[in-house]
């Protein structure tokens, strides 16, 4: 097990602001599960639009946030950095509900667990959760997909 900071996040996943929904990996089991935290403020741009008098995150930006969560999680499997030849991309979501609204000065946990892996496809069960409530939970599907 093992925490990750901003930096070594910066390495491994391409998302930079305001699209970068990770702050910490608090741990993870190469091959099994990563856990890490979305802190969310006021200030995310998103805020403004959606919807300013009752600020909500939109729930595609948590589908977004674990998402990265099996990005790094699959590359720290593979022991791999990702290279400039090399997507790993989301391509399928089942399963999503969504269970509780995520506002301003919620700390999201997200949660991702392998289920499967083939050569080139991933499945993830992946669960968010602000102060030990869940927020939402989806079956996630992953590639590794060469840039054209």
């Amino acid at each position: 097990m093992s925490e990750m900071y901003i930096e070594e996040i910066r390495r491994f996943l391409p998302h930079r602001y305001p699209f970068l929904l990770i702050d910490r990996v608090l741990e993870f089991v190469p091959g099994e599960t990563l856990t890490a935290i979305k802190n969310v403020s006021v200030n995310e741009p998103f805020f403004n639009g959606h919807f300013p008098e009752t600020p909500i995150m939109p729930g595609v930006l948590i589908i977004e946030a674990l998402a990265q969560a099996t990005g790094l999680l699959g590359f720290k499997t593979m022991s791999e950095e990702p290279s400039n030849d090399l997507l790993y991309m989301l391509v399928g979501v089942d399963n999503v509900r969504f269970k509780r609204q995520v506002v301003p000065g919620d700390q999201l946990m997200l949660k991702a667990k392998v289920v499967r892996q083939s050569k080139v496809i991933w499945k993830f069960n992946c669960e968010a959760s602000v102060d030990g409530q869940v927020v939402t939970v989806a079956d996630m599907l992953c590639a590794a997909k060469e840039k054209e």
